[in-house]
């Protein structure tokens, strides 16, 4: 009656083995394996991708920084090392001069105006009133012609006897009829319209794609607290879609920059003068007209720089506030 009975209440102990040499060996052979095979499905799935890239994105500009520096004048020519003579041409050049304060007029007028209205019609469409199908037509068609039925139709507009001048004569402003497209007062004015004309419109249908993915109690609930539209624009709209129009931004300042070639040739060929020339006009004249490939590609590389400095800014001002 005095012994007592002591029961284990731990439960039954397992020995602990510590891994064995042959163990380690498996477990590090049979990771080798699975890294081997992660790096296999990696290239055959990304290595097409990268190559594409390499070739095509990155040789290319590895090339044009190259032929900068060379003296090349055409296809044919012979080409030798010309070191940053082009570059110091490009800068003694007043035409240069003259394209840069150009292309920065342009982009500094379009921007301005297209990204606000652009994005103001985009809420507009958002809301979908009444036609709003019709609507989006009409604003996305200029997108849909192509440079030269634009430039025609503004051809037309700007003639003597276009639409712009039959409106000055029909308010008895007829002293104030000309060739807008061939005055150097107006000459960059007139590509400027252009742009405007065919970019607020398809931004804007962009836009409003964006925008409508925007829950709609966020505005019921703003309705119930009385905001207006310029409220709902201000404090939901813009706030939740800030990233995608600098995004759009982006897009339309490269567009402007790298793009404005065709237009400037179709309808002023730069002129009068210099007075509509663009860095962009200025690189294809050079290149494909005064065959001065090397010097053309200094232009480009200019136009490289100035464009990343740019879009950097641009996403800076744009980054969202979270």
């Amino acid at each position: 009656m005095g012994a007592s009975l002591k029961v284990d209440t731990h439960g039954p102990q397992v020995e602990q083995r510590k891994p064995t040499r042959s163990t380690k060996v498996i477990a590090s052979s049979s990771s080798r394996r699975r890294w081997r095979r992660n790096v296999t499905t990696l290239l055959l799935f990304a290595g097409p991708a990268v190559l594409w890239y390499i070739f095509f994105m990155i040789g290319p500009f590895v090339s044009m920084f190259y032929y900068s520096t060379l003296n090349w004048g055409g296809l044919l020519e012979e080409k030798y090392f010309d070191g940053l003579h082009n570059y110091t041409h490009m800068f003694e050049d007043p035409t240069f001069f003259i394209a840069a304060r150009n292309t920065a007029v342009h982009i500094l007028v379009v921007l301005p105006i297209m990204i606000p209205l652009s994005f103001l019609l985009g809420y507009y469409l958002s809301l979908r009133p009444r036609g709003y199908q019709f609507l989006n037509v009409v604003c996305f068609t200029p997108a849909l012609m192509s440079a030269t039925a634009a430039t025609m139709l503004f051809i037309g507009i700007y003639a003597p006897n276009g639409i712009i001048n039959a409106l000055l004569n029909a308010v008895n402003l007829g002293s104030q009829t000309h060739l807008w497209n061939a005055d150097s007062s107006t000459a960059l004015g007139s590509i400027i319209a252009i742009n405007l004309w065919g970019g607020i419109g398809f931004c804007a249908v962009v836009f409003s794609a964006r925008l409508a993915s925007i829950p709609p109690e966020l505005y019921e609930a703003a309705v119930i607290d009385g905001a207006s539209h310029w409220a709902k624009i201000r404090l939901i709209a813009y706030p939740m879609v800030r990233d995608f129009v600098g995004v759009m931004t982006m897009l339309q300042f490269l567009g402007l920059l790298l793009g404005s070639a065709q237009t400037v040739l179709l309808l002023t060929n730069g002129g009068p003068g210099t007075a509509s020339t663009t860095l962009g006009f200025m690189l294809y004249k050079e290149a494909f007209i005064s065959s001065h490939l090397g010097y053309s590609q200094a232009i480009g590389v200019v136009l490289f720089i100035a464009g990343f400095l740019g879009m950097l800014v641009i996403r800076q001002l744009f980054r969202p506030a979270y």
